[in-house]
């Protein structure tokens, strides 16, 4: 019987309860061939129960466990989120948690060593290993042996799970007179192959079993610097991408992602991009991903429209756009050049010119509104210092003089005042000697190019912007936070205060004297005992940014596409400067003409590695045959993949109006499997028939694929059409469809 994700009962051991082979595999079934793994199954099964029991008991204990405050409150969040992270993977899959084994090297007794490969290692009651993770590097022959290079193995079986029972295996034989005793596969029937005749779902369908050699060497590669892994469509960049995500968490210290400053931030091109994905990274054993989009990392995103005018954008584009913002802050940051006499009661203290440049000195490297602060403080410090200390006021009764200041106030209120990151980037736009200012390489017809009537209209273009706007100016409620946390604390240190000061006469009234009632006296009015009687409750604590960093290593996919600067964004959240950067030149709408080093070069990582992959996995030569031509045609150079299946079905043609037949005839001859209607904005998705732009359907894949006009994607010439073509063409694993007129 099928195990429920949820369930906890054991599956029974034997072939009807885990294999369930249609009758063309009946030779499959032979019992010589499963024997080995009915028995491991079994195995599995009764641990999985145990472990399921075991971690249950553990996560009940914990949320009944009292919570505590800092450190132990932060630990035992970890620990309950840690325990049912596990407990929902191991019940969500039961058995299908292995993906396979590998046979290779030899016991004492001279028997082949089978080990069996899972999403996670899985260990039972007596220390024997079950399940080896397939991060491990004990686990890399699994995925990367060849027949040029074995890697040790004998052999290799892959499993193909379907509801909960494997519905199909495949034995991959590296010893050439090892073939008995297998249900042996060619290379070119391997179960990478045998899954790209499968039916496309809702969501990206599971490839961990049948990752290739090629893509496993790019997925277990070290995280310093920058990996670009180019290729054109099918190669499995994505797959590739998620993979190393989850193979990175696991096997590199310096990415935990439980502690500030490590951590993945996976960035995908769009939200349909990354609700396709989104079921893959937690069945790889990691649930730590922050997942987004460019939109997501700036709050304007969510409702920023794209910038009609193309110069516009361009001009907008630059790294040297977001480094103006850095010239616009420090223009609020100018000290001023006039001095300022202060009255007190005792005395008239000077402020000079050189005085407020010191104290705008004081908070080099902390953004502005942060900084606010600490440079009043040191105003307040270095009028203290100048006051005659002997005319009998004490320092508290001079700084509730300064800060009364009326004049004192609002001129530090004017030279630096609280900003807003809108306001900033909306007065680039509405101002336009403010803009001269800040980017002074800007000709007089660009600066009437960027000006516009609405401050706060924003576009996609505008978020590099005031991203870094809001990176360099900090959040203004930053201050008013940090004195509402001070006064509460004092609050209730005077409270504490009061109580210790009970507590001690009541021991003193009670008889406790000598050592012991000293002991006491001292322990109560230790500062220690002070702060672990405050109530943190009282203390309100913002939610954190999850995504605004810093990130260990940043992952990006569709990269592209990305602007100098949108890479600019992602630079400010990765001071580490490790990326994995998933692309390919030809897919790039507005053209990619450089290298990869020279672009990312230019952006600002120089420490650039290559990888490529050349072989279409995925796409049909059929379909290939026809998209090929299409890029080069504006493309001459670009890396298109080499297609190494056939689908023995051609590419159809045919008018417009043929839509509603062609997806009638597919659904009905299909029970399963996802259409898609590329470039019809009027057409009603179903369940199973999506409808897409062009630029929404990268880095999709469907079983059939209609193209509406494709001749108008684009805007119908130029780069941007060539691409939009190729890309929605080569999103089809079975069937592609063109209509026009």
């Amino acid at each position: 019987m099928r195990v429920p994700p949820t369930s906890t009962a054991v599956p029974q051991t034997g072939v009807d309860a885990v294999f369930d082979l249609p009758d063309r595999l009946s030779r499959k079934a032979d019992p010589k061939l499963i024997a080995h793994d009915e028995l491991h199954f079994a195995a599995i099964a009764e641990c999985l129960e145990q472990s399921i029991a075991e971690l249950s008991g553990r996560l009940d204990a914990e949320r009944r466990a009292p919570g505590g405050t800092g450190r132990e409150a932060m630990d035992r969040d970890t620990e309950i989120h840690r325990l049912t992270a596990r407990l929902r993977t191991l019940r969500r899959y039961g058995l299908d948690l292995c993906l396979g084994h590998m046979v290779g090297g030899t016991e004492e007794d001279g028997a082949e060593q089978t080990v069996y490969v899972g999403r996670l290692g899985l260990t039972d009651s007596t220390g024997r290993r079950l399940l080896l993770d397939w991060r491990s590097p004990a686990a890399e022959p699994f995925f990367g042996a060849t027949h040029g290079n074995p890697m040790g193995l004998a052999s290799r079986r892959r499993y193909r799970w379907t509801d909960g029972r494997i519905s199909d295996y495949w034995d991959e034989v590296f010893a050439p007179d090892g073939f008995d005793g297998h249900a042996a596969a060619l290379d070119d029937q391997s179960a990478f192959i045998a899954s790209l005749g499968t039916n496309r779902s809702p969501r990206m369908r599971d490839v961990l079993g049948t990752i290739q050699a090629d893509q496993d060497a790019i997925i277990r590669a070290g995280s310093r610097g920058a990996l670009v892994v180019d290729g054109g469509p099918g190669t499995g960049k994505t797959v590739v991408a998620l993979h190393r995500s989850a193979y990175l968490l696991y096997a590199d210290p310096r990415l935990g992602h439980h502690r500030r400053g490590g951590g993945i931030l996976f960035v995908g091109p769009h939200r349909p991009y990354l609700a396709y994905v989104a079921d893959v990274l937690p069945s790889l054993g990691e649930e730590g991903v922050q997942t987004c989009t460019l939109r997501d990392l700036v709050d304007e995103g969510a409702s920023a429209a794209v910038e009609a005018d193309p110069e516009v954008a361009r001009l907008k584009s630059s790294a040297d756009m977001v480094k103006a913002v850095e010239k616009a802050v420090r223009f609020y940051e100018e000290p001023p050049t006039q001095g300022l006499t202060v009255s007190t009661p005792w005395s008239d203290v000077r402020l000079t010119a050189a005085d407020w440049a010191v104290a705008f000195e004081s908070a080099p490297g902390v953004p502005h509104n942060e900084a606010r602060d600490q440079v009043w403080e040191e105003i307040l410090t270095i009028l203290a210092e100048k006051h005659e200390e002997d005319l009998g006021a004490s320092p508290d009764r001079l700084r509730e003089s300064l800060v009364r200041d009326r004049e004192l106030v609002a001129a530090f209120n004017s030279a630096w005042p609280l900003l807003e990151a809108a306001d900033l980037v909306g007065d680039l736009w509405t101002v336009p000697a403010y803009l001269r200012m800040c980017a002074p390489w800007l000709s007089p017809d660009e600066v009437r190019a960027l000006r516009r009537a609405d401050a706060h209209a924003w576009t996609v273009s505008d978020l590099p912007v005031l991203d870094a706007a809001r990176q360099r100016l900090g959040d203004p409620e930053a201050a008013r936070r940090k004195r509402r946390h001070e006064s509460v604390l004092a609050a209730q240190r005077e409270r504490m205060t009061q109580v210790v000061d009970n507590l001690i006469d009541a021991a003193r009234a009670s008889g406790a004297d000598g050592d012991e009632g000293e002991g006491l006296v001292r322990m109560l009015r230790g500062e220690d005992a002070k702060v672990s009687l405050v109530d943190e409750s009282e203390l309100a604590v913002p939610d954190p940014d999850l995504l605004a960093g810093p990130f260990a290593h940043i992952v990006v996919d569709e990269a592209q596409e990305l602007t100098d600067a949108e890479w600019q964004m992602l630079l400010l959240r990765c001071p580490s400067r490790s990326f994995t950067i998933v692309g390919d030149r030809a897919q790039a709408r507005h053209g990619f003409t450089e290298s990869w080093e020279e672009r990312l070069g230019r952006v600002g990582l120089d420490r650039v590695t290559m990888a490529s992959l050349t072989i279409n996995y995925r796409t049909p030569e059929e379909i290939m045959a026809e998209a090929a031509p299409v890029i080069r045609a504006a493309l001459p150079d670009a890396n298109v993949p080499t297609s190494i299946r056939s689908g023995g079905v051609p590419v159809v043609h045919g008018p417009v109006s043929d839509l509603g037949s062609v997806l009638d005839t597919w659904l009905a001859s299909h029970a399963d499997g996802i259409a898609c209607v590329i470039g019809a904005p009027g057409f009603r998705p179903t369940p199973r028939v999506r409808s897409l732009t062009p630029e929404l359907s990268k880095g999709l894949e469907f079983d059939l694929v209609v193209l509406v006009d494709p001749e108008s994607f684009g805007g119908g010439e130029g780069i941007e059409g060539a691409v939009d073509r190729y890309v929605a063409m080569t999103r089809a694993t079975q069937q592609l469809v063109i209509l026009t007129g």
